[in-house]
């Protein structure tokens, strides 16, 4: 990078989790991106490409301090983006209320930029819920799960208003975080059978990553 090269403030960054010195949601993530916007305007699609090329040429070399950690993706407000890897921290909040107060700031973020890097997902009654209009556009982590609850054979039902009833005390059978960052996080308070299946298949992935050990292994 150009050492005079500086940047605006923030307008967006995304975080997603590595494993491997690879993304294992790659493509899931660059299809979200493209759905994003900053300061009001659609990414461009030369934005998506950048970082595709720059994912595929140095992310490598460029993870090998934290091969398992975050990749983060910072676009200012003029357009100007960069990447760059992180140490990866697990949340250590994980009761159901925690997750829902992450759930809603996710949501205020989704507002300016088109996409919510992380949304409340609940089992109540059998039934697997998504905390989030129907109009909501995925994230990548988001897609991943929809996509494994249409290979169980599970309906899902949007509900904007999940993570508020959830914050104000209103307890499902089971809740989970899903995000680009954390993958599957299971509320310690509500557990079972059908979110722990989500997690075993998200760790699934991570693993197959880190047993192919390349680039180029997607999801």
């Amino acid at each position: 990078m150009d050492k005079n090269f500086t940047m605006e403030a923030p307008a967006l960054v995304c975080r997603w989790r590595l494993a491997a010195a690879t993304l294992p949601l790659e493509n899931r993530h660059l299809r979200a991106l493209s759905r994003r916007s900053v300061n009001g305007r659609p990414v461009s699609p030369q934005l998506v490409a950048w970082a595709k090329q720059h994912i595929e040429w140095t992310l490598g070399e460029g993870a090998s301090a934290h091969p398992d950690g975050v990749l983060m993706l910072v676009v200012d407000e003029a357009g100007q983006a960069a990447m760059t890897v992180g140490p990866y921290e697990p949340l250590s909040q994980v009761a159901g209320t925690e997750l829902a107060s992450r759930a809603l700031e996710s949501a205020c973020e989704g507002e300016k930029t088109g996409v919510e890097p992380e949304s409340l997902w609940a089992v109540r009654d059998g039934e697997l819920i998504w905390g989030a209009s129907d109009a909501a556009r995925a994230s990548g982590a988001a897609t991943l799960v929809a996509d494994l609850a249409r290979t169980l054979g599970l309906p899902v039902s949007h509900d904007a208003g999940l993570a508020s009833r959830v914050l104000s005390g209103a307890m499902c059978n089971e809740v989970f975080l899903v995000s680009d960052e954390h993958g599957i996080v299971i509320a310690k308070d509500a557990t079972g059978a059908l979110s722990e299946r989500f997690l075993e298949g998200y760790d699934k992935l991570l693993a197959a990553a880190d047993h192919h050990g390349r680039p180029g292994f997607r999801l």
